[in-house]
């Protein structure tokens, strides 16, 4: 649900939710802890740089989990997106289906492990676009004239 008043908060303060949930998803796994519940906060991850990827950019985003629709929301606006990258709409099952109990599926290891790697570059994906943005903005200051 989008907050009231539609303050969305900064790109940079997506990215920090996106690398916080990237930090939960590499918490020690314990008996307790279900592979899925990481693979969740993967997906998290991803769906939390795209959409600050997109405010950044000036793009209005619908408040959905699926990477998917949110990818071609980028490709449409012409923002940069590797084709590379397109594995991250796999990681929708973990937002929607999986994460509740009756999904005839387990996630295990291997599929945690994929996850991690597509979410870490689409994590990086996005500082680079939202970091390269700041810094040339830091750089080139505004001197007033007209």
């Amino acid at each position: 649900m989008p907050p009231e008043g539609n303050d969305l908060g900064s790109p940079q303060d997506w990215l920090a939710r996106a690398r916080s949930n990237l930090s939960l998803a590499r918490t020690l796994k314990t008996e307790d802890i279900l592979w899925e519940d990481l693979c969740f906060q993967l997906q998290q991850a991803v769906e939390k740089s795209i959409k600050g990827v997109l405010l950044h950019c000036g793009v209005i985003f619908p408040y959905v989990h699926n990477i998917s629709q949110l990818i071609t929301l980028l490709k449409t606006s012409g923002i940069p997106w590797l084709e590379e990258l397109d594995a991250a709409a796999d990681l929708t099952e973990y937002a929607v289906e999986m994460r509740y109990p009756g999904f005839p599926e387990e996630a295990v290891e291997e599929d945690y492990r994929q996850a991690l790697a597509i979410a870490e570059r689409v994590v990086a994906w996005a500082e680079t676009i939202i970091n390269e943005a700041n810094s040339a903005t830091a750089q080139s200051p505004e001197t007033g004239e007209s």
